[in-house]
C-alpha cells in the first residue's frame, strides 16, 4: 500500500483550481492623462501554488508583453517593457495577502488598453482578471457667465446602463461637496451638501441614453471649482474631471471684439503669423509622423514671443522626464535623460519670435511617445502646456517560424566614410553584428548570434548595411547605427521584426497530434541532437547519438512523444503528441544542433486543443479522458468539479476506487472503467445527472511524490446548450478570448 499522506489534500486541489472559476472580467478604470498613479484592481483569496508562484501583468497588445512580474524573491524586472520601467509596483507582501493589485504611475495617453492579471506555479498560468484602463487626454473646462440660469456639466457613456448603476457627482476642489447622487436604492441624494441643494438635476432616462451629464442651477462664483462624475455598474468605475469656470466680467462688447481682431491680424502680418497661431492652436495632440532612419524631427510649439521674457520652457516625456529645458542653468540642464543627450536642440534665432519647436536627431521606434512643451513664469506657474504626439515609422519584416534566415533592409544614399563603425543590436541591447575597419567582427558579436549573421563584404562602399540573421524564432526590434571614428551618429534605423508562429488546432479527445518541422535543408552531420522545448524550458523530447533520450524528458511527456524513425535522410524533425488535451495548450521550440552545438535550424509551433463539451442526458453523461497506459503506473487519478463549485467527484488509487475521499453528493452516481490500466480509458461516468451538475470539471493525473502528469478539462451542459464552436478555457499561451465591451463608448468625453 502507498502511503497517501503524499497526495495532494483534494481541498488544496481544488482551491488551486478556484482561480480559473473567478470572474475573468476585472471592468474599466478611467483616469485622467497626468494624475499621480492608477490603481488595477486584481484579488486572489484562495490557496497559492505550493511551487515557484508568480503574478504577472501584462498586455498582448505590446511587445515584449510583461508588465509588471513579482516571484517569490521579489519583482522580475527582466522582460519588463521599457515604457513601464520604474512606474510599476505591487504591494510588498502581494503573495501573502493575494492582494495583487498594480499600481501605474504617472498613466499617459498611451497606457490606455486591457491589462491582464495571472497566476502561475512556473508550469501552467492561469488568468485570474482582466482590466481595460482608459486614459483620457485632458480635463473638459466649462465656462459659464453671470446671470445665467444654468450650466451644464457634460458626462456621457455607452447607453442602455444596467438598474443597479449609481452616479455621483462631487466638487473636489477646491474643497471636498456632495453634489449630486443618482441610485435606484434609497441612498439617492440623502447626503446631498446644503449649498447644491434643489440646484442640481440629471435628465430622467440617463440609464437608457448613457447621458450623464448634471445641470447646477443659477451658478455663481461659489461653484467654480473641479467636479468629478463618477459611474459606479458592477466592476466598473469610470470617471470624469470638469473644472467649472465663474466668468465674472461682463461680455465684451462686439465692437471691442472687431478692434482686438484687427490689432492680432496686423501683428501677424509684422511677425509672420506666429501669435495668431498661438490663439488658434489646438488643444487637441498635435501628430507628427516620421520615418526610421530620417536624420532628425520637429516637434511644434508656438508661443507669443511678446510674453516670453524671464519664462523657462520645458520640454518632457509621458513620463516626465526631460528633452530639453530652456534657458540651460535655470534648472540644471543636467537633468536632462541620458537617453536624449546630444540628441535635441532647439533655434536660438527664433525663439525671439515664440518659436519654441524641438529637434529630436535620429527619432528611433522607442521613441514613439506624447511629448509636452511647458513654459512657466518666474513664480512657477504654467503659462501654456502644448502636447505632441510622435509616431515613428519603422520598416516590418515577416518571417514564418522555421526559415533558414531573414534579411533586415538598410540601405542609405549617403556616402560613408571608410573608417565608420556599423552597428546592429537587439531590443535587449545584444550585440547582433559589427562591420569595422574593412573586416566583420565576429568577436564583438554576443555568442547567441554567432554563425547566424551575415552582411556585404563592403557595405559601406556598396551602401547597403542590409543584415542577414539565420533561425529567428522570436519577434524582435533590431537597431542599425552607423558611427564615425568618434562615436557620432552617421545614421541610425530601426526594424521590427515579427516572427509568425504556426498554430495547430485540433479538438478534444483525438489520439495524436503532430506538431509539424519540415526542412528541406540538407544536413551533412550524422551526429545531431533534436530538442523539443515547451514554452517553460521543459524538455518535451530529445534525441541524440541515434535515440530518443526518455530519461531526458519532462515526466509529464514521457511514453506521450514519439519523432519519425529517418528523420537524418528525410529532414522532418515533426513531433508526435499522444492524447494531448486543453492542458497541452503551449508554444513549443525544435532546434537541431550540430556537432559543435551550433543551431542548424530552429522553429517554434502552437498548439491549442479544443476544450471538451458534453451534454446532461437524462440517466447519465460520461466525462471522457484516454490517455497512455504506460502513463499510469503507480498513479493517482481525481476528478473534481471546479465550476461552478469545487467538489471531489471521484478518486482512483492502488488499483480501486476510493469513495470515502468523494464529495457526499456523488457517492454511488460515478463510476469508471475496471480496465483503464490497460486501456488507459479514464472516462467518467455519472449517473442520475442534476442541473447542480452542470459545470466544468478537471481530471488530475499524479504520479509518484503528487507530481501532476497530465490533466484534462470537460464542460457539463445543460442538454441543448452546447455551443457549435467550443470555448477555449485554460489556455496558458494563447492571447485571453475575453475582450469586455468597454463602459465608456469612443465618442466620450
Amino acid at each position: 500500500m502507498q502511503d497517501i499522506s503524499r497526495w495532494p489534500d483534494p481541498l488544496r486541489i481544488a482551491e488551486w483550481w478556484d482561480k480559473v472559476s473567478q470572474n475573468a472580467r476585472g471592468g474599466v478604470v478611467e483616469v485622467n492623462e497626468g494624475v499621480g498613479s492608477v490603481l488595477l484592481p486584481c484579488q486572489y483569496s484562495n490557496t497559492l501554488p505550493e511551487v515557484n508562484p508568480s503574478v504577472l501583468w501584462s498586455r498582448n497588445d505590446l511587445y515584449p508583453k510583461v508588465i509588471h512580474l513579482r516571484r517569490e524573491q521579489g519583482d522580475d524586472h527582466k522582460d519588463q517593457n521599457q515604457h513601464y520601467r520604474g512606474r510599476t509596483s505591487m504591494n510588498p507582501d502581494a503573495l501573502d495577502t493575494g492582494d495583487f493589485v498594480l499600481t501605474l504611475r504617472k498613466p499617459h495617453l498611451a497606457d490606455s488598453g486591457n491589462y491582464t492579471c495571472s497566476i502561475s506555479d512556473g508550469r501552467a498560468e492561469v488568468k485570474l482578471t482582466q482590466v481595460e484602463l482608459k486614459v483620457k487626454d485632458d480635463l473638459i473646462e466649462v465656462e459659464v457667465n453671470e446671470k445665467v440660469e444654468s450650466v451644464v456639466l457634460p458626462c456621457k457613456t455607452k447607453a442602455d446602463l444596467k438598474e443597479n448603476t449609481v452616479v455621483k457627482w462631487i466638487r473636489s476642489d477646491p474643497d471636498f461637496r456632495l453634489v449630486h447622487v443618482f441610485s435606484n436604492t434609497s441612498e439617492r441624494n440623502t447626503k446631498q451638501d446644503d449649498l447644491y441643494c434643489d440646484r442640481t438635476e440629471m435628465n430622467a432616462d440617463l440609464l437608457r441614453t448613457g447621458d450623464l451629464s448634471l445641470t447646477l442651477k443659477f451658478p455663481t462664483d461659489r461653484d467654480s471649482g473641479s467636479y468629478i462624475c463618477t459611474v459606479y455598474t458592477d466592476e466598473d468605475i469610470l470617471r470624469q474631471t470638469v473644472v467649472l469656470h465663474h466668468v465674472t466680467e461682463e461680455p465684451s462688447p462686439t465692437w471691442t471684439i472687431g478692434l482686438l481682431t484687427f490689432v492680432a491680424l496686423l501683428l501677424v502680418v509684422v511677425v509672420g503669423g506666429c501669435s495668431l497661431y498661438y490663439w488658434f492652436y489646438p488643444k487637441t495632440v498635435h501628430q507628427v509622423e516620421v520615418e526610421s532612419g530620417a536624420e532628425s524631427v520637429q516637434l511644434p510649439c508656438w508661443f507669443p514671443f511678446h510674453l516670453l521674457q524671464d519664462v523657462r520652457v520645458e520640454w518632457t516625456d509621458s513620463h516626465g522626464i526631460k528633452l530639453y529645458v530652456h534657458p540651460k542653468g535655470l534648472d540644471s540642464s543636467n537633468d536632462q535623460d541620458k537617453a536624449y543627450r546630444c540628441r535635441t536642440e532647439m533655434n536660438k534665432d527664433l525663439q525671439k519670435f515664440g518659436v519654441l519647436s524641438l529637434t529630436l536627431r535620429y527619432p528611433s521606434y522607442r521613441d514613439r511617445n506624447t511629448y509636452a512643451c511647458t513654459v512657466y513664469n518666474r513664480k512657477g506657474k504654467v503659462l501654456m502646456k502644448k502636447k505632441v504626439m510622435l509616431n515613428v515609422k519603422v520598416d516590418q519584416v515577416e518571417v514564418d517560424s522555421g526559415a533558414e534566415s531573414i534579411k533586415l533592409p538598410f540601405k542609405t544614399s549617403v556616402d560613408l566614410p571608410e573608417d565608420a563603425k556599423v552597428e546592429w543590436r537587439d531590443k535587449n541591447n545584444w550585440t547582433v553584428h559589427v562591420f569595422h575597419n574593412g573586416s566583420h567582427q565576429h568577436h564583438q558579436q554576443n555568442w547567441y548570434y554567432k554563425g547566424r549573421t551575415e552582411m556585404m563584404n563592403n557595405p559601406l562602399k556598396d551602401k547597403d548595411l542590409s543584415l542577414t540573421v539565420k533561425h529567428l524564432t522570436e519577434s524582435d526590434v533590431n537597431t542599425c547605427t552607423v558611427y564615425d571614428k568618434d562615436e557620432k551618429i552617421l545614421l541610425r534605423k530601426e526594424v521590427v521584426l515579427r516572427v509568425k508562429v504556426p498554430e495547430v488546432e485540433v479538438e478534444p479527445g483525438v489520439e495524436s497530434v503532430q506538431l509539424p518541422f519540415q526542412t528541406n535543408q540538407t544536413l551533412n552531420c550524422e551526429e545531431i541532437e533534436v530538442e523539443w522545448m515547451n514554452s517553460k524550458d521543459r524538455k518535451v523530447h530529445n534525441y541524440r547519438h541515434g535515440s530518443d533520450q526518455h530519461e531526458d524528458q519532462f515526466y509529464s511527456y514521457r511514453c506521450r512523444t514519439e519523432l519519425n524513425k529517418d528523420l537524418l535522410k528525410t529532414g522532418d524533425f515533426s513531433l508526435t503528441l499522444k492524447y494531448p488535451t486543453d492542458w497541452d495548450n503551449d508554444i513549443y521550440t525544435c532546434k537541431v544542433y550540430g556537432t559543435e552545438g551550433t543551431i542548424l535550424v530552429k522553429k517554434r509551433v502552437e498548439l491549442h486543443v479544443k476544450e471538451h463539451q458534453v451534454e446532461l442526458q437524462d440517466n447519465e453523461v460520461q466525462l471522457p479522458f484516454k490517455t497512455t497506459p504506460e502513463l499510469l503506473k503507480d498513479c493517482r487519478v481525481e476528478w473534481l468539479q471546479v465550476e461552478p463549485k469545487h467538489r471531489t467527484v471521484h478518486v482512483w488509487e492502488n488499483g480501486s476506487n476510493q469513495p470515502e475521499e468523494q464529495q457526499q453528493s456523488f457517492r454511488n452516481r460515478t463510476k469508471m472503467k475496471e480496465d483503464l490500466l490497460e486501456t488507459g480509458d479514464l472516462t467518467l461516468t455519472l449517473e442520475n445527472p442534476t442541473d447542480d451538475d452542470s459545470g466544468k470539471y478537471k481530471c488530475i493525473i499524479f504520479g509518484k511524490q503528487g507530481r501532476i502528469l497530465q490533466e484534462k478539462t470537460v464542460e457539463v451542459q445543460m442538454k441543448g446548450t452546447v455551443q457549435v464552436q467550443d470555448q477555449p478555457g485554460d489556455i496558458r499561451t494563447r492571447r485571453s478570448s475575453i475582450d469586455p465591451t468597454p463602459l465608456m463608448a469612443d465618442h466620450s468625453l
